[in-house]
C-alpha cells in the first residue's frame, strides 16, 4: 500500500470508522468504498470497463463501442477510472496526439465482475420484462 493510499484510508477510519468497524464496509454512509462502487457501476463506467475487456482502445475508437456517450462524459469517466487504477492512459509524444486506454490489473478484476453483471442483466430481460407486465396489469386493476 503507498504513502497516499495510506492517508486515505486513515482518514476514512478517523472520520467514519467506529471502533468495532474498522473495515471498510460499503453500507456505512462515510465509507470510500461506496465512491469507488459508484465510479465502476455507474451509466458509462460499467460500458467503458467492458468495452476495454477487449483490448487497448484510442478514444475515439471507444466513443464508437460505447454508444450514446458524449466526448465530455467519455472524458470524464475515464479520468475517474484512471484515477481509481482501474484504466491506463498510455500517451504517445506524437502529433496528432496518439492516446491508448486499457484495463489496469485491478481494472481487469472490476470489469470481470461488472461484466458478469451485464451478461446476468442480458440473459434475464425476458423475465424481468415478464415481471413488469404483471406488475403493470396488477396496478391497473380497480381495486
Amino acid at each position: 500500500m503507498t504513502v497516499g493510499a495510506k492517508t486515505e484510508v486513515a482518514r476514512f477510519l478517523a472520520e467514519g470508522a467506529r471502533p468495532s468497524g474498522d473495515e471498510p464496509n460499503v453500507n456505512r454512509f462515510a465509507c470510500p468504498s461506496r465512491g469507488v462502487l459508484e465510479h465502476v457501476t455507474s451509466r458509462w463506467g460499467v460500458l467503458v470497463l467492458a468495452v476495454l475487456t477487449e483490448g487497448t482502445f484510442r478514444f475515439s475508437e471507444l466513443r464508437r463501442e460505447v454508444g450514446g456517450v458524449s466526448e465530455k462524459m467519455l472524458a470524464q469517466t475515464l479520468q475517474t477510472l484512471e484515477r481509481d487504477g482501474f484504466v491506463d492512459r498510455d500517451a504517445k509524444p506524437v502529433i496528432p496526439p496518439h492516446v491508448d486506454y486499457s484495463l489496469t490489473p485491478l481494472g481487469r478484476q472490476a470489469a470481470d465482475q461488472v461484466w458478469a453483471l451485464a451478461r446476468w442483466a442480458e440473459a434475464s430481460l425476458g423475465d424481468v420484462f415478464d415481471a413488469r407486465a404483471a406488475y403493470d396489469s396488477a396496478k391497473a386493476k380497480p381495486a
